[in-house]
């Protein structure tokens, strides 16, 4: 299911914490899981479970907690919209109403071309910015207004196209 490269990434996590406490590299483990695959299986959820010595369960309530790990297969660019309140406040509801209608899809949706996965977050830690959103976990945009989400949208699909 995952490589050896990635079973030697697991050890090298597990090895930071006392041999009584290798729970504690769960996030790194499922972080590596998910760069290998693109997602967390409930397979790959029971390997990590069997690695670490916990309960499949355990491990699952991370996965199914945390926003960045991906349940199911995504497309090049996920976006996640903060919704929660202080965004909310600020249009956060509007913009990923925007983000609908320009991609044509839902909620936790792909577009047909594979390019575009929406979902709505929780809070991103960025109030003063808001309406905020995550793109691939790691670049976070701020103010986003109905010609920044356009803008943004329509510069990841050119860039998308090229490669």
């Amino acid at each position: 299911m995952i490589s050896e490269e990635s079973k030697a990434r697991f050890a090298k996590e597990a090895a930071k914490y006392p041999p009584d406490q290798r729970q504690s590299a769960v996030m790194a483990c499922l972080t590596i899981v998910q760069q290998e695959l693109g997602y967390v299986s409930p397979e790959s959820e029971q390997l990590v479970a069997d690695y670490l010595g916990m309960a499949p369960m355990a491990v699952h309530e991370v996965t199914s907690f945390y926003n960045m790990y991906n349940q199911k297969p995504v497309g090049k660019y996920k976006l996640n919209v903060c919704t929660n309140l202080s965004c909310q406040l600020r249009k956060g509801e509007h913009a990923l109403a925007h983000l609908k209608a320009k991609l044509g899809v839902d909620e936790n949706q792909t577009t047909p071309d594979g390019m575009f996965t929406l979902q709505q977050s929780e809070c991103l830690g960025a109030c003063a910015d808001s309406p905020v959103l995550l793109v691939n976990d790691t670049h976070m945009c701020s103010f986003m207004t109905d010609e920044k989400l356009d803008e943004l949208v329509d510069g990841l699909r050119a860039s998308g196209d090229k490669s």
